[in-house]
């Protein structure tokens, strides 16, 4: 029995209902990062990466981009995909609590906090406000509203997938989710959820000076994405 999201992650999972839904979801994630590169000499970690199959569209526009996943599975799959690429880098937690100070321009963590305790969101906000330059901007994205349920999340997916040419996957992937352990694990081990008041005073407290963005990153409009600048 899995008994951590971490070792939900470190598997093959049913999120992603077919191999169009994954690979619109990381390109449109992609070029919303590569967006954000403040200048193209830029030092950028993606945290929670995931599979970061478009990664490279973000690595062109900036000087060097950090990928890390908690899964040592992904890790290994991530530098065979961008083994030819020298300015990707792929690394574990504890490598990012490790960086120097001062040495990242752009922290994107993307769909991560709900997995987290409160407790180890706060140490992954140490760790980032450490990391960060002065001016240096955190993206925290994806953050589920207590009032969000699986419902919403359902009816974003399927208006996604309308849009994108997956409906009919999209439809069939729900019905499998509901026979999955994600359903029966969102229930067990639960999601971590911040109101927008709860979360800018998290971040204030991590010493970052924050506010809401107008939108979230990726599909979901109904979750929340916040910037912290150090």
């Amino acid at each position: 029995m899995v008994s951590s999201w971490r070792e939900f992650w470190d598997r093959d999972t049913p999120i992603y209902v077919n191999a169009r839904h994954k690979a619109r979801h990381y390109a449109g994630l992609a070029d919303e990062i590569a967006a954000l590169v403040p200048h193209p000499g830029a030092i950028v970690l993606d945290h929670g990466s995931g599979e970061a199959l478009f990664a490279d569209r973000i690595a062109e526009v900036c000087g060097r981009l950090l990928l890390c996943d908690a899964s040592p599975r992904r890790r290994d799959a991530l530098r065979q995909r961008f083994a030819g690429m020298p300015t990707i880098a792929v690394l574990a937690p504890e490598e990012v609590a490790a960086l120097p100070a001062a040495s990242l321009d752009l922290v994107v963590a993307n769909s991560l906090a709900q997995y987290l305790t409160a407790a180890e969101l706060e140490a992954c906000l140490r760790d980032w406000h450490r990391a960060l330059a002065p001016g240096g901007r955190l993206i925290l994205a994806d953050v589920i509203p207590p009032q969000l349920g699986a419902v919403a999340d359902a009816a974003a997916l399927l208006a996604f997938a309308r849009r994108d040419g997956f409906l009919l996957a999209a439809l069939l992937g729900l019905a499998r989710t509901l026979l999955s352990d994600y359903r029966s694990l969102r229930r067990r081990l639960g999601l971590s959820r911040y109101d927008e008041a709860d979360m800018l005073a998290r971040l204030r407290d991590a010493g970052f000076t924050a506010q809401r963005m107008p939108r979230n990153l990726g599909h979901n409009q109904g979750r929340m994405a916040f910037v912290a600048r150090v």
